[in-house]
């Protein structure tokens, strides 16, 4: 199984530290082509806009787009969840992947000082402590998203069939069960 992350901006090195530590073949990813080798990628957390403005620039948005809506598994975290978003609650729209049936709003849990970590219920998981860096919040799930994980009532992890996505940092946790569940994702492919 050959599983890629993002490399073209946040904090895809912790991804691909956790992937490696589960055996996994993870890759560092930064042209379209490299996209083909895969089985499944994960969209780390970092600055969406340049994230989004960094794919387009590479040719790597539009074969995504099409990847995704194949039904190629994708794992988005934090900027990743914006760019997996159909929507954002946002006055600064930018071009987004857009194949899951949700509305974010950007930075919603507030500025980097009002980070925050806590200990939430994920379906399939169990008790998963997270941590949260001026996380987006969901504010509306479509009718085929699951929510898997709620903070305050409000969704933070939440599958629609080959997507997943969390406004939260699994990757600093040292806890890789998340990052199991979505490597269970790609290999049921």
């Amino acid at each position: 199984m050959r599983v890629g992350v993002l490399g073209l901006q946040g904090d895809f090195r912790e991804h691909l530290t956790v992937l490696r530590s589960l055996g996994v073949d993870a890759r560092d990813v930064r042209t379209k082509e490299q996209l083909q080798e895969l089985d499944g990628l994960i969209i780390p957390g970092g600055e969406s806009t340049t994230i989004a403005y960094l794919l387009e620039k590479m040719g790597m948005l539009s074969a995504l787009r099409e990847r995704g809506a194949q039904g190629f598994p994708i794992y988005g975290t934090c900027a990743g969840m914006i760019l997996l978003a159909r929507e954002l609650n946002d006055p600064y729209p930018e071009n987004r992947i857009g194949l899951m049936d949700i509305t974010v709003k950007r930075n919603a849990y507030g500025r980097q000082l009002d980070s925050f970590e806590v200990d939430l219920q994920i379906k399939h998981i169990g008790e998963f402590h997270a941590v949260f860096i001026r996380a987006p919040k969901i504010v509306r799930v479509g009718s085929e998203v699951e929510i898997l994980a709620e903070h305050d009532g409000v969704p933070v992890l939440v599958r629609q069939k080959n997507l997943l996505a969390s406004s939260f940092h699994p990757e600093l946790t040292g806890d890789p069960r998340v990052h199991k569940y979505f490597l269970e994702m790609v290999a049921r492919g």
